[in-house]
């Protein structure tokens, strides 16, 4: 039977949770609003890597997934990992599993979340606890397991401090222990936009903030007082999702530039590791690096030759996907030799007291197993390099500098790099728009002019990034390759569907300011049937699309649409009432 023929008993469960009044109190309502599920991988010496558990019980995975699951959880044998290991993944859901009246247009996080916090609906990211340690009472000399939550939600922080609590008390204690804390995450309230929650889990309490698609980029959010005592004093997460970006790029400082231009233009890249978890964080971060643009392409922080994908992305009668491919397979070397751009990361090495950089080398070079660590491309910046940047963050090595503010400084200079890039597309973007005074009630409202890209091109003279940025270089060449990337098609379809959606706004409000009696005094039946008709219309659209629209706005159409219908003959009023 094909699982995903009629609703499963969990499906029904969630779909009886959301249809009640007040609180859901049925077994896992909550827990699905944070995870898909709980799994838990062994080495099986028959099967390899198998599932040994999954929480909850009856949740639908694919064999395809399950197999990817098995595979995506455990470093390859290269990787060498022993002690415990923590890394990410994100792996490409079946087909036609797509469903539930939570995702989509629909979904209430998804309307007030940040773009690159939003729920994945065609991807499931998967967290990984692994332990690997010498065990002489099995077989194979080592014990290995893995404890993974999969989840639609990318909260890598929250996720790895969860399992940093949760997996080794699991591996001493095993099921109970599991069932237990699935339990407790049952008892989480939603994950809600702007709001400050306590998620008690094994006797801690951690602390986050929902970041907010309304929260001010590069701001730091006020946190919601708690009122309530809490005993014990809660662990307060700074972030959900950040990552430690002056580690992950701590070898790549003098390259960020170019790396930030090829996360721009959404370039094939493969990002060769000693290990899946810093193969996985340097490609979370640079997937952020381009924040708050939401990064369009696909994107997999750990990858390898099991994949399902494996053969689609490595073909060579075509050109390399618009892709970021996180590897720590050697074999990768050669199977990637045709692609255009290959950072290979080495273990940090320190010369005195700076972490010793790559250097750009030629693709050429790229044809021994020995591979030196560095980025293999022909790539040349549109953008001259920001010597003061890199200045500052390696006067902060000397000096100590913790971490977190040397992240700081480089979110802060990305963050306004991307804000110099955009803030030209918005502004000529608000240009297309139709004028407040062109949308009148009687007609069909303005159609948004469209984008001309020498339209665009010729606003940059005086009002480009200069305006913004100290950088110099070729602006308009960075546009024009821009304008060919997926993350220019992605941004544009989005802003496009927001102005739609303004424009309906701006109707409504034009049609609740008229006097539609007056209108209809000289009008025969089939035009005021005709208008009731497409009033209608009009409100079930903004209520379906979520237009933002005060709700009196809405109750005041109501009423009009009623006082129209009654002025019209009994048996047309009856009519009408019924559809």
């Amino acid at each position: 039977m094909d699982p995903f023929d009629g609703p499963g008993p969990r499906q029904e469960k969630l779909e009886s949770a959301a249809t009640s009044a007040g609180e859901p109190c049925v077994p896992w309502a909550r827990f699905s609003d944070w995870l898909e599920c709980v799994c838990v991988v062994t080495f099986d010496l028959e099967l390899g890597q198998a599932i040994e558990l999954v929480y909850p019980h009856d949740v639908k995975l694919t064999e395809k997934e399950k197999t990817s699951i098995c595979y995506l959880s455990f470093p390859d044998s290269y990787s060498g990992c022993l002690g415990d290991t923590q890394f990410s993944f994100r792996l490409r859901q079946s087909v036609g599993r797509v469903s539930g009246s939570w995702f989509g247009e629909e979904d209430k996080y998804n309307r007030d979340a940040p773009l690159i916090l939003q729920k994945e609906l065609a991807h499931f990211y998967g967290y990984v606890y692994f332990r690997q340690v010498k065990d002489v009472s099995v077989k194979r000399g080592y014990f290995q397991k893995s404890l993974v939550l999969v989840s639609r939600l990318p909260y890598v922080q929250l996720f790895q401090s969860l399992l940093q609590i949760i997996a080794p008390e699991y591996f001493e204690k095993l099921e109970p222990c599991l069932e237990a804390v699935c339990n407790e995450i049952d008892q989480w309230p939603p994950p809600v936009p702007g709001q400050t929650l306590n998620l008690p889990v094994m006797g801690i309490v951690m602390q986050v903030r929902i970041p907010s698609k309304d929260d001010k980029p590069g701001g730091s959010p006020t946190r919601q007082g708690q009122k309530e005592n809490l005993l014990p004093a809660p662990t307060v997460l700074p972030t959900i999702h950040e990552l430690d970006l002056f580690k992950c790029f701590q070898s790549i400082l003098i390259h960020l530039q170019m790396l930030w231009e090829l996360m721009l233009l959404g370039e094939p890249l493969v990002v060769m590791a000693p290990s899946p978890t810093m193969s996985s964080e340097t490609v979370l971060a640079l997937v952020s690096s381009i924040s708050p643009l939401k990064y369009c392409c696909d994107f997999r922080p750990y990858f390898t030759i099991h994949d399902s994908e494996f053969k689609e992305y490595t073909t060579r009668t075509q050109a390399p996907p618009n892709v970021i491919l996180g590897v720590t397979n050697p074999f990768f070397i050669k199977t990637f030799q045709c692609w255009p751009h290959i950072l290979r990361l080495g273990e940090l090495k320190m010369s005195g007291d700076l972490p010793k950089q790559v250097k750009v080398k030629k693709l050429a070079k790229l044809k021994t197993l020995d591979t030196k660590p560095g980025i293999y491309t022909a790539y040349k910046t549109f953008l001259h390099k920001d010597k003061a940047l890199i200045k500052r963050l390696l006067k902060g090595i000397q000096r100590k500098r913790p971490s977190e503010v040397q992240s700081a400084i480089l979110r802060r200079y990305l963050l306004e790099l991307t804000q110099s890039f955009i803030i030209p597309l918005e502004r000529y973007l608000a240009s297309l728009m139709p004028l407040q005074r062109s949308v009148t009630p009687w007609k069909t409202p303005p159609q948004i002019r469209p984008f001309s890209q020498d339209e665009f091109m010729a606003t940059l003279d005086h009002a480009g990034p200069q305006l913004t940025s100290v950088l110099k270089g070729d602006w308009m060449g960075l546009y024009k390759r821009f304008f060919r990337s997926p993350n220019f098609d992605g941004w544009y379809r989005l802003r496009h569907r927001e102005m739609t959606q303004k424009v309906e706004c701006l109707h409504l409000e034009a049609i609740c300011d008229a006097d539609l009696l007056s209108w209809t005094k000289d009008k025969s039946e089939v035009e005021i049937v005709d208008l009731v008709l497409k009033l209608r219309e009009k409100l079930m659209r903004a209520r379906k699309h979520h237009l933002p629209v005060k709700e009196e706005l809405h109750e005041k159409l109501e009423n009009y649409i009623q006082t129209v219908i009654s002025s019209l003959p009994e048996d047309l009023q009856t009519v009408l009432h019924k559809h």
